[in-house]
């Protein structure tokens, strides 16, 4: 099928390299402009237009694409576009191109967790059950006809990178057989149920805050749900120490007092219900590393 392909971050890479493994006619990928970042703060390519230019295909940025990316849009003539994770909406103009229409590529299962952030706030709620769902993009924000679902349990020590990962080639084999399905005509597209959708904001650094009055499973959620972005920490004497890591264990205290800091017993901080104990770690200005480790070489308090 002749595909524009719309994505930015590495999530979107597996869909992208799978559109080209599949034989598929890629004319185009639509990604964000380049953003400072690194000490340096020099301008960085996406990852997605890092694998557009190795296979060369023509990469276009433009800063809103309903405004000022419709027309090299309309004229690559694209049988389909796919979006994965591209990090802006779709005007009905931009959507009435593609003459097979927008298909989504969102990692939660749809009608829950709508919204720029779904693998994070499944680890934050607690989500037992994750996946993917390839969907009919409309006007709305993951509001379009779900097309098919893949679901897989999720492992309580996973960070949200880890699974970002693992979501991105589950969500690129589920989008090959939806193209496939398209092209045959045996695509049923299913309207989501609105009384069961939930839409989750996106993260902001003020979120890594830990309350430790919340359940151990809450706060260990929390630390694996925004590794590795915004990340939790809290602060000690040399700066801000980076909680990458977290499991809910036994024990008892006033919320946030330390129950145990030694190589042999971990770091461990009473709860609202139970205690967490942080494995991993970054001290500042240092490497992420296990927390047992870190406390070899560093006294707590």
């Amino acid at each position: 099928m002749r595909v524009v392909f719309m994505g930015t971050p590495e999530f979107a890479v597996p869909s992208l390299q799978a559109l080209l493994d599949a034989g598929h006619e890629v004319v185009g990928v639509f990604t964000q402009p380049d953003r400072p970042a690194g000490r340096g703060k020099k301008l960085q390519a996406s990852p997605v237009k890092k694998l557009a230019e190795a296979h060369g295909i023509p990469v276009f940025q433009p800063l809103r694409i309903r405004k000022d990316g419709v027309e090299d849009l309309r004229a690559l003539a694209p049988e389909v576009c796919v979006t994965a994770a591209f990090g802006q909406i779709l005007s009905q103009e931009v959507l009435d191109i593609p003459t097979r229409g927008t298909v989504n590529v969102h990692a939660s299962l749809l009608p829950r967790h709508r919204g720029s952030a779904p693998i994070a706030w499944a680890i934050l709620q607690g989500d037992e059950t994750v996946g993917v769902t390839t969907m009919l993009t409309d006007k709305g924000i993951d509001t379009g006809a779900m097309l098919l679902k893949t679901e897989t349990p999720r492992n309580p020590e996973e960070t949200c990178g880890e699974m970002t990962e693992r979501l991105s080639k589950i969500g690129a084999d589920l989008l090959i057989e939806t193209l496939r399905k398209m092209k045959e005509g045996t695509l049923v597209p299913i309207p989501q149920d609105e009384a069961s959708m939930t839409y989750d904001p996106m993260l902001n650094k003020e979120m890594g805050v830990v309350d430790f009055t919340q359940p151990a499973k809450d706060v260990a959620n929390r630390i694996l749900g925004l590794n590795p972005w915004p990340c939790c920490g809290i602060d000690i004497p040399e700066g801000r120490l980076k909680l990458l890591r977290a499991k809910a264990v036994e024990g008892s205290g006033e919320p946030g007092a330390v129950l145990a800091a030694d190589p042999k017993q971990g770091l461990v901080f009473a709860c609202g219900e139970g205690a967490v104990e942080i494995t991993e770690l970054q001290a500042p200005g240092g490497k992420a590393m296990k927390a047992k480790d870190w406390l070899r070489g560093h006294k707590w308090g």
